[in-house]
């Protein structure tokens, strides 16, 4: 990140000894079973600064929630609530550490490193790592952090120097990471800001990352796709469904004859979907047995018709991120759905067929449909004891409702 903002009464202090005493006094009654409101109660009447145990309750509360992004050292460890969710997994920063360390680096430099969520993959990838971080109560945490980490067996070793990004010296270093903030400054309710005013530039940011034997830079999934450089590999990458960023990689950390990558993460196993190019969509094909929706790093990342391509598949029109085959091909990178029959396009008539099959609970896709699923739902009214799944798309020139179901 690279805002500067000033923070509320007490934060600075949870990094200096008596906060870190008093957060594992915290700890300690908070895992004998003592609710944080009585903690609180104790420590007013042990008298403590208000502000420094608003700070310590709050600190606790985000240490339990950052447990599903770093896992156990998160108990250990200092955030904001801003930082924590702009943060990395630990399974994807891991991804990106593994670059570095493949092309050899050994020293990397994480440029708006934030908390510290990168780094912390990087040391222990074995790198040493030079993090820098404008924002000066956010250097803090992410200089107790780094140093947790660091003295873990195996790791690298770490600095961090509060500055401007854009103000480093990157003499010695053959590794260069950067995460521009893509939000408003501050340490909670941040809102997301364009391209165009990210912090650092993405022109720095590009130019940094090639300045150096390798280089990163994270952003967002919904990234325009014109702005990406011509001379990186783009990478999309997905956990669980869900998008979650956009990495391109200069120098020796892309990878050779690869432009494009769709990383899927599931139940923590890595599958990935690669070309030198954006593919050329599959030929549309009549309506088979099962449809296929690819996941989100597939169509961003345009790999579409090399997927089809393994799944002997079509789609169901031009423009319609939808494949349509005769047999079932098992797949990470795409959601199967055997198609039961057609229903009417039609809310009215399709209300009836629903409620004629005793189906109350409906999941509604679309493509290519201009309709609201969460509005449709509740205008079709539907009491049956049935669970369904209704697929909302065109084929040829005609819309339809497809009844389906998962295949598992």
């Amino acid at each position: 990140m690279s805002h500067t903002t000033s923070s509320a009464p007490g934060w600075h202090e949870l990094a200096e000894p008596a906060g870190l005493d008093l957060l594992a006094r915290i700890a300690t009654a908070h895992s004998a079973g003592t609710s944080l409101d009585t903690i609180g109660q104790r420590l007013r009447k042990d008298g403590i600064e208000p502000s420094m145990i608003a700070a310590a309750l709050t600190q606790t509360d985000l240490r339990a929630k950052a447990a599903s992004k770093f896992g156990p050292v998160a108990s250990a460890l200092l955030f904001t609530r801003a930082g924590l969710e702009q943060a990395s997994r630990a399974i994807v920063s891991d991804l990106h550490a593994a670059r570095f360390a493949v092309a050899g680096c050994n020293t990397v430099a994480d440029l708006g490193c934030g908390l510290g969520a990168e780094s912390v993959s990087f040391l222990r990838a074995g790198l040493d790592v030079r993090a820098v971080e404008i924002d000066p109560l956010t250097a803090a945490f992410a200089r107790h952090n780094l140093a947790v980490v660091a003295a873990e067996p195996g790791c690298g070793s770490a600095t961090v120097t509060e500055a401007d990004a854009e103000h480093t010296d990157l003499a010695g270093i053959d590794a260069v990471f950067l995460d521009p903030a893509r939000r408003t400054a501050g340490h909670r309710d941040t809102r997301r800001v364009s391209p165009d005013d990210y912090s650092p530039s993405l022109d720095f940011a590009f130019d940094a990352a090639r300045s150096a034997a390798a280089g990163g830079v994270k952003l967002g999934p919904g990234l325009p796709r014109e702005l990406l450089p011509n001379d990186a590999e783009a990478q999309w990458v997905s956990v669980d469904g869900a998008l979650v960023e956009t990495g391109v990689w200069f120098g020796a950390a892309a990878r050779p004859g690869i432009r494009r990558a769709a990383t899927i993460i599931h139940r923590d196993e890595v599958h990935e979907l690669t070309g030198a190019e954006d593919a050329a969509d599959a030929e549309v094909r009549e309506l088979g047995e099962f449809i296929y929706e690819p996941d989100g790093a597939v169509i961003r990342a345009r790999l579409i018709g090399t997927l089809a391509t393994q799944l002997h598949a079509g789609m169901v029109r031009e423009g319609i991120a939808y494949l349509t085959g005769d047999a079932l091909v098992p797949t990470p990178f795409a959601t199967a759905f055997r198609v039961l029959e057609e229903l009417p396009a039609g809310e009215k008539p399709l209300r009836k067929e629903l409620a004629a099959r005793d189906i109350g609970t409906l999941e509604i896709k679309k493509r290519g449909i201009d309709v609201d699923p969460s509005s449709m739902r509740k205008r079709l009214k539907l009491r049956g004891s049935q669970s369904a799944t209704i697929i909302l798309t065109r084929v040829a020139d005609r819309h339809v409702a497809l009844l389906a179901e998962r295949v598992r």
